[in-house]
């Protein structure tokens, strides 16, 4: 009926030849006499989460499952109200609040329970029953019904839960009325975010569909993209813990870097502190986890420094809600495999600690730290912390930056004027974005479509690809369609969307399916999101569809989930550049279920799209990408608006980023890499790359050409020096990241990557290139020498 699996979870058998143990066959059997739990969550009251549970019970109807409806409140809206449809509604027990004589409804499950259905759809899980009801809530009443094997579908808001409640109020000042356990969503079998931009909240406030809220806290903007972003983390985190259960039924241990888990290494030492808060800083803005290590001779007693340093570092830690452990080692060359062997049981993406003060000969003798590690951990990053007190005397915290929005009286240049009255003018940007294909991001653009129609705006369909989806088909509705452009390319005729007559009707808004598209050969445009700028550039509005895997910044992380490498991407700056970003959220079992019904591709492709792309292990991590991402999103708007609320907090401190690039395939990744650090630290960034030798073949300088396309594509700088000599190129690097004023290095870790491999005895390139850089933090990218395609 429904799927199982808390927010998409897995189903660990289906895959698995393993028999089951005797605990298994019992809990399995004891399910098969229960109803299924499912939960829709979202920011606030008004962003659908009763519409979609309603236009599920629906589809379920038509599928001939009993489904039902009680205590269901549509607040009036009309899109809500149309979705009642046929559904069949058993009447709530009607009671009226003492302290405001607000009327309130229960569930009748006496009524219920006669009439047994397979499935009740109710509203608010929060809910609080009347005094001497049989269950004094909600969340009773439903468990009640799921124990007499009657499924349920309900909803709830973020704030409502337990643990957020005082997050929420703490951020937006908005107190839950009610709330359920931490735990509810754990109790359900499946959980559906409800994603909505603050944007459409205060359009469908402004309609008067918000009955009853007007004048709420809840409904400010700032307070909105807080709420929504609390959303978007908490389903991520549960989407990680499901992943982390399927790698282990799988039998993988690696990371993807999708959750940040930052391991902060130190010793009980004066500068001990001052690695925790940094790693702490750069945990908060990854919105990862913190765990700090220091190593310590338990056959030894601490001295009365290093007591007190041991004390302030763990409250310090506890602080920041961390983790703090001490490692027992005896030995100096025991502690690479023991931070390693921590780094593997715990998942950790990235490994700081601070830079070492041997020299050269020193490591050559005592051997090098940071290389003992690297070869003992992969698909770890390395970021080794700067002594900046020591270089330059910086403080502990980063500066605030000079505020650059002071009023100011200085005329307007003739470019600058331009460059604004075109941004006035600029038609309106929303990309719908999801996991995979499949999820309901077309269907979605359309049904907008149609409600901006019914309101009297011109909305015409520039390009759609329904994939002969029924349910896609029929949300056309009377939305007129634009003819494609004819195109012959190498004797074959061809379609694409006709731009130059979209821009010639002059529609108010224009519907454009899948943005990453890439135009036939030949045309004035490449890619459609070109077509797209164009369009918004000559005023028109326009409402678009992508997946998280075509945003090029991770195309990368993609690959190394599903095995596959995305060949049609999008810059990220054109995600940046919308005025609304919103996720269509589906659980992988779903989503593989609709492919096994044919709802996604035609029949012949469905069992290799299962084998392969569609994997449930590809989908949870999928998933948690683009709830990830998306909630950064929202963060990164939050902060542009100079909240000081934004869950991720300032990052105050000037930062440039020098990125350090071979021409080899995996220069690519460092340049993406890059661009993240540098996207998140609100930094410049510049590409630089050393050809050693006179002369430069027609291979290198296409590579290279590509390498620096995609940095200009990704908003950054690509600079390419000469040198004879091997050796001479850490100095030149190190000498061109000084002139750019650097904050942070970026290297890459792989054997194949071309400066790490050693000359005449003085060292790799990298190593000469990190001792020479000691005064600025150095990120040592991981090497993926192993995929999770198989999942």
């Amino acid at each position: 009926m429904l799927i199982k699996g808390y927010v998409g979870g897995v189903n660990r058998m289906e895959d698995s030849f393993k028999r089951k143990s005797p605990e298994d066959i019992l809990k399995m059997i004891t399910k098969l006499q229960q109803g299924t739990l499912k939960i829709y969550i979202g920011p606030v009251s008004g962003s659908g989460k009763t519409y979609h549970m309603l236009r599920e019970g629906n589809t379920l109807r038509h599928q001939g499952i009993d489904v039902v409806i009680c205590a269901v409140s549509t607040m009036q809206r009309p899109e809500t109200v149309e979705q009642l449809g046929e559904l069949e509604r058993i009447p709530s027990i009607h009671w009226s609040r003492w302290k405001d004589g607000m009327e309130m409804k229960d569930l009748n499950l006496d009524a219920l329970l006669a009439r047994n259905p397979e499935v009740v759809l109710v509203d608010g899980l929060a809910h609080r029953n009347r005094k001497g009801a049989r269950h004094a809530t909600r969340l009773e009443d439903i468990q009640y019904l799921l124990r007499h094997n009657i499924s349920v579908i309900t909803t709830v808001n973020v704030y409502e839960l337990e643990g957020y409640t005082e997050l929420a109020r703490q951020l937006t000042g908005i107190a839950a009325e009610h709330t359920v356990p931490a735990d509810t969503l754990e109790l359900a079998d499946e959980v559906k975010l409800i994603d909505v931009t603050p944007e459409t909240v205060l359009s469908r406030l402004e309609e008067g569909h918000l009955r009853g809220h007007e004048g709420e806290a809840v409904f400010r903007h700032g307070n909105l993209g807080i709420l929504r972003e609390l959303a978007l983390r908490l389903v991520a985190e549960g989407v990680n813990e499901s992943l982390r259960e399927h790698r282990e039924e799988m039998g993988i241990t690696v990371t993807t870097g999708i959750m940040e888990r930052i391991l902060v290494s130190t010793q009980y030492h004066w500068n001990g502190s001052i690695y925790i808060r940094r790693g702490q800083q750069i945990a908060k803005r990854l919105n990862g986890d913190l765990h700090a290590v220091t190593f310590r001779n338990m056959k030894q007693p601490l001295t009365k420094e290093a007591t007190v340093f041991r004390r302030n570092m763990i409250k310090m830690v506890e602080k920041f809600g961390g983790k703090f452990e001490e490692l027992p080692v005896l030995h100096r060359r025991n502690i690479p495999p023991t931070l390693a062997r921590y780094a593997v049981q715990h998942q950790i993406t990235r490994i700081v600690m601070g830079h070492s003060r041997h020299s050269r000969w020193q490591e050559l003798w005592r051997g090098s730290f940071v290389n003992s590690l690297l070869r003992r951990v992969r698909g770890v990053d390395l970021f080794l912390l700067a002594d900046r007190a020591q270089h330059e005397g910086e403080r502990v915290l980063p500066t605030r930056l000079p505020d650059t929005e002071m009023p100011t009286y200085r005329r307007l240049s003739e470019q600058e004027m331009k460059a604004q009255i075109g941004q006035i003018r600029r038609g309106k940007f929303k990309v719908y974005i999801g996991a995979a294909p499949g999820v309901g991001k077309t269907y979605m653009m359309l049904r907008e479509g149609n409600d901006l129609l019914r309101k009297g705006i011109d909305v015409r369909i520039g390009l759609l690809e329904t994939h002969n989806r029924a349910e896609t088909m029929e949300q056309i509705g009377q939305l007129s369609i634009i003819p494609r452009e004819q195109r012959t390319y190498q004797g074959v005729q061809l379609e694409e969307m006709d731009t130059e007559a979209i821009l010639r009707l002059c529609p108010e808004v224009v519907l454009v399916d899948e943005l990453a598209h890439t135009n036939v050969p030949g045309g004035t445009r490449q890619k459609r999101y070109e077509d797209v700028q164009m369009l918004l550039d000559a005023g028109i509005s326009v409402i678009t569809t992508v997946n998280v895997q075509h945003l090029e910044s991770l195309n990368d992380a993609v690959e190394h989930i599903t095995g596959i490498r995305v060949r049609e991407t999008v810059p990220d700056q054109i995600l940046q550049m919308a005025d609304e970003v919103q996720l269509i959220d589906v659980a992988p079992q779903a989503l593989r279920q609709r492919m096994r019904e044919g709802k996604i591709y035609a029949a012949a492709k469905v069992e290799q799209a299962l084998g392969h792309f569609f994997r449930i292990g590809n989908l949870i991590a999928l998933r948690e990408l683009a709830l990830r991402e998306l909630a950064d999103d929202v963060d990164e708007r939050l902060e542009s608006q100079e909240r000081k609320s934004a869950l991720r907090g300032p990052w105050r401190r000037q930062e440039a980023v020098f990125v350090c690039v071979s021409s080899d395939e995996h220069a690519e990744r460092l340049i993406r890499r890059g661009f993240r650090t540098a996207y998140r630290l609100k930094a410049v960034w510049h590409v630089h790359h050393v050809h050693v030798g006179q002369v430069m073949n027609d291979e290198v300088k296409c590579q290279l050409k590509e390498l620096e396309q995609l940095t200009v594509r990704l908003g950054g700088k690509f600079h390419i020096h000469h040198s004879q000599r091997l050796r001479d190129v850490p100095g030149i690097l190190a000498g061109k990241a000084s002139e750019e004023r650097a904050t942070q290095l970026v290297v890459g870790q792989a054997k194949r990557v071309w400066w790490l491999n050693g000359y005449r005895g003085k060292g790799t390139v990298v190593s000469r290139l990190v001792r020479l850089s000691r005064h600025m933090d150095v990120l040592i990218v991981a090497d993926y020498d192993y995929d999770l395609s198989g999942m």
